[in-house]
C-alpha cells in the first residue's frame, strides 16, 4: 500500500498569479482527527526575499487570535538538522521547497500558513499544499484523500 493512501492532501495556495508585496491567500487547515501535518511550499520564480513565512494556530476556524507556532517561523526558528537559524526564502530560492512538519498533539485545531511576498520588481510564485496523516478517518477513496485521480501500480 502506498503511504499516500493513508493521508489527506489539501491545496492551501493553488498555483496562481504572481504575488508582489502582499500576503498569499491561504486555506485554513482543520487538523481534527489527524496526528501529523506536513506543509510544503514550492516557490517558482522569485525576485526578492519573502517578507514572512510561518505557521500559526487558533481555536477558531476564522483564525481570530492566531498565534505563531514556536519552531515554525522562517527567519527565527532553528533548523533541527543543522542547529542554524532558519532564513526567509530569498531571491535566489527559485524552484525550491520549504517544509514545516509537526504533530497535532497539544496544538490548537486550526492551522494557517502566513506567507507574504516581498516588495520586488515582479514578485514571487508559490504553491502550497498540506498533507495530513496519522488519522482516524476512513480514507478509502481518492476523494476522501483530497486527490482527483490516484494511479497505483
Amino acid at each position: 500500500m502506498s503511504v499516500l493512501q493513508n493521508t489527506k492532501v489539501l491545496a492551501i495556495t493553488p498555483p496562481g498569479a504572481i504575488v508582489d508585496n502582499a500576503a498569499y491567500t491561504t486555506a485554513i487547515i482543520d487538523t481534527e482527527g489527524y496526528g501529523y501535518v506536513d506543509i510544503l511550499v514550492l516557490l517558482g520564480a522569485t525576485d526578492i526575499a519573502m517578507a514572512a513565512l510561518k505557521v500559526t494556530e487558533s481555536d477558531d476556524s476564522g483564525m481570530s487570535g492566531a498565534a505563531d507556532i514556536t519552531g515554525l517561523v522562517c527567519g527565527t526558528s532553528t533548523i533541527p538538522e543543522t542547529g542554524a537559524t532558519s532564513a526567509l526564502p530569498s531571491a535566489t530560492d527559485d524552484n525550491k521547497f520549504f517544509a514545516f512538519s509537526f504533530a497535532t498533539t497539544g496544538r490548537k485545531r486550526y492551522i494557517d500558513l502566513a506567507a507574504t511576498a516581498g516588495d520586488g520588481t515582479a514578485g514571487t510564485y508559490a504553491t502550497i499544499i498540506a498533507i495530513l496523516s496519522d488519522g482516524r478517518h476512513d480514507l478509502n477513496t481518492q476523494a476522501a484523500r483530497g486527490i482527483a485521480q490516484h494511479l497505483i501500480a
